[in-house]
């Protein structure tokens, strides 16, 4: 069995805040692999299901962000887990945006969300790096995170959320390399050969016709048979 958690905070107003990726992704593997609907218990929302043999907990954490790991900490006590078997999915101000990466252990650098999972559980647990993008300046992380993604930002986190859908299973399975890749596909998918030989021929002109290239046909007419012709 494995607990999966997603980070953010509860509420409509927080619905599409940069700080709630963490949510949005666990439900749309809810959703898309067919979960149980979601209850309410360890002072969050969970839903439970199956990836390939493996066993799944979703937990989103109803505590707000900062004591997320109140809510962490309960489901592991119930279910006996190890930090081992806990996978939190967080916003990641690091990365850019639509970029994802895979990390076990380390500190929580200054997120508040996983502070507080770090002070429950400990470090030694698996984080789904959700990238975000950064503001700029330090002063402006706390607007940005907690301000809803653009509408033009909606394509690149559509295809992450598939993404990490697709590889749902590889994930569960622990081969972190075939759930990157996957992700990798819906995220920046490999250019066909055909695309590329395709994008290397010179532009035609769509003004010239092929008639126009071609030479004129030799006049046969003998001198007299063109003078007879001329005063037809």
């Amino acid at each position: 069995m494995k607990l999966w958690v997603g980070l953010g905070n509860p509420g409509g107003k927080y619905a599409m805040n940069r700080h709630n990726i963490g949510f949005m992704a666990l439900d749309r593997i809810a959703e898309d692999h067919g979960f149980a609907p979601w209850r309410g218990k360890f002072q969050g929302s969970v839903s439970e299901g199956r990836l390939g043999s493996e066993k799944i907990v979703l937990l989103k954490p109803e505590t707000f962000m900062n004591l997320s790991g109140q809510s962490v900490g309960e489901a592991m006590r119930f279910y006996k887990l190890t930090p081992a078997d806990v996978v939190v999915f967080h916003d990641e101000l690091d990365l850019a945006p639509g970029k994802l990466r895979v990390k076990t252990g380390g500190g929580h650098a200054g997120h508040n969300g996983l502070r507080s999972i770090h002070a429950h559980i400990g470090a030694e647990y698996k984080r789904i790096r959700l990238g975000i993008g950064h503001p700029g300046h330090k002063d402006r992380v706390s607007g940005y995170v907690l301000s809803d993604f653009a509408k033009a930002e909606r394509d690149w986190l559509d295809d992450l959320m598939r993404g990490i859908c697709d590889g749902a299973s590889h994930l569960a399975a622990d081969d972190n390399s075939k759930f990157m890749n996957a992700v990798a596909l819906r995220t920046a998918p490999p250019r066909s050969s055909k695309t590329k030989a395709e994008a290397g021929k010179p532009a035609e002109n769509p003004t010239k016709s092929p008639q126009a290239s071609e030479k004129p046909a030799e006049d046969a007419r003998s001198p007299l048979q063109k003078l007879v012709d001329k005063f037809k």
